[in-house]
């Protein structure tokens, strides 16, 4: 009955939008998720080396946020809270094992509020955590491509020992023939039919999570000659408290699910085997791939009769260590972990949507909890008060604006990060705690929490850590 109820107050209440951009006529949505991407596209600088060329060029269409966090460093609490609006902290959602439903029975998602507002909506691929149609409630329609055997093809180095760490190879495939190909085939078969209703339209790409296996053309575009390694320093977690050094050295997960840790850790696996230039390469070579695949929706989508109605938002669920701090994978607090990109682009230059800025990068720090109320705003769809994130309408209009809203990532009960224009606090439930200067220490090298001139500025950080933390 609550869920009846639940719904019939949406219906009712869907009339009441505030207005739109759009003056004539609801804008659809296109929204894209991206699985494990980093900073690494070409228009935010965080590997030179990286070729996202369509990427970029959306990134031209709008406003792209080059300080846009996770909410959680792991994909399930990261695409929970972002599609429910609920902080983890508010949610008791940590790690891969919560469900949804168990943890939110009454939530209303992002899809299910687009849904009561008159949309059609449809999705395919990752969007939450997995990729079935996870939550029946959210979608009219939900796709499910048909696995590829695409390691079949790959070949392992047998120079290298059984316990080497190598889940990347490259496989003789045409991109169709791939999982996020096959996605890409249908949110192009989508994007070409008419529709009477706004739509809101969700494609979730599986790269470039691992394993890094897709097709032999992208490696080629990264010769291993060529491969430069991220920025690193021996012994960087020296400095690190007890809580921090374990995330380094495990594949955590807080619902206790899938912990584990490799002999001194994934970094010593790699840097023991030879094999740090040839994951990076793999990892560059599958951010390629699945720009491909993201450069074929957006030209399906220029060539439609939706081209000129239709909001595009581009997320990446959190970042990915590739050995900085002596660290892979997400799994941590770290900027590396927290830090992905976030776009919203469209026919900005149309009369509809006249004073929305267009090509320019916002390095105010946002989170993508804050991607629903944007939604919300954007599409003049009603608001909701319940929601932890707060709208990006502003930032759109005005990427340099004054914006003192520091952003809060959470890794299991009670471990925060804090992120404001120049600071990142970490503080773990036992205790430990970093504090990094981004203004002098991008990279976060030197943990200057138990520094005494530097109290003052955390005693000050502290006061934005969640009040609450429920289990």
């Amino acid at each position: 009955m609550k869920s009846i109820a639940k719904t019939l107050v949406l219906w009712l209440t869907a009339g009441l939008c505030s207005q739109s951009l759009f003056a004539n006529e609801s804008p659809n949505v296109l929204f894209i998720a991206v699985d494990d991407l980093r900073d690494w596209v070409g228009h935010l600088d965080g590997n030179p080396q990286a070729k996202t060329p369509n990427i970029d060029r959306l990134a031209k269409r709008g406003v792209s946020f080059g300080n846009a966090h996770c909410a959680a460093p792991l994909c399930n609490p990261s695409r929970i809270s972002l599609l429910t609006g609920i902080a983890p902290a508010n949610s008791g959602v940590y790690g891969n094992g919560e469900k949804l439903r168990a943890k939110l029975p009454e939530a209303i998602t992002l899809m299910q509020h687009f849904r009561a507002s008159g949309y059609v909506v449809r999705g395919s691929g990752k969007i939450f955590h997995g990729t079935n149609p996870y939550d029946q409630e959210s979608w009219d329609d939900y796709f499910v491509p048909g696995r590829t055997k695409g390691g079949a093809g790959r070949q392992r180095d047998m120079r290298l020992p059984k316990n080497a760490w190598t889940p990347w190879g490259k496989v003789d495939l045409k991109d169709e023939e791939m999982f996020d190909g096959k996605v890409a085939t249908w949110a192009v078969s989508e994007l070409d039919k008419p529709s009477s209703e706004p739509f809101f339209l969700a494609c979730g790409f599986t790269k470039p999570h691992l394993p890094w296996v897709v097709p032999r053309k992208y490696f080629d575009l990264y010769p291993l000659e060529s491969i430069a390694l991220p920025p690193s320093v021996v012994g960087d977690l020296a400095d690190v408290p007890e809580f921090g050094k374990r995330l380094a050295r495990e594949v955590y997960d807080p619902s206790g699910e899938k912990n584990f840790a490799t002999p001194g850790g994934d970094h010593a696996n790699v840097v023991s085997n030879g094999q740090w230039h040839t994951a990076v390469q793999a990892y560059l070579a599958t951010i390629s791939f699945v720009d491909a695949q993201i450069g074929r929706v957006l030209n399906a989508l220029n060539d439609s009769p939706h081209a000129n109605n239709t909001i595009i938002v581009l997320w990446g669920d959190h970042g990915w260590h590739l050995g900085e701090k002596e660290h892979w994978r997400k799994h941590a607090l770290w900027n590396v972990s927290t830090r992905t990109p976030l776009i919203f682009a469209g026919p900005f230059g149309s009369e509809t949507t006249a004073g929305v800025a267009e090509d320019q990068v916002c390095e105010r720090p946002v989170s993508l909890i804050d991607i629903y109320p944007t939604l919300i705003d954007l599409c003049g769809l009603p608001p909701r008060d319940e929601l932890d994130g707060r709208s990006l309408q502003s930032l759109l209009k005005n990427p340099g604006q004054t914006w003192d809203h520091p952003v809060v990532t959470t890794f299991g009960f009670n471990n925060h990060a804090i992120q404001t224009p120049r600071w990142r606090y970490i503080r773990y439930r036992d205790g430990g705690e970093e504090l990094y200067d981004h203004a002098r220490d991008p990279d976060e090298w030197k943990n200057l929490a138990s520094h005494p001139q530097y109290q003052a500025t955390i005693l000050e950080l502290k006061t934005h850590l969640p009040k609450r933390n429920k289990r």
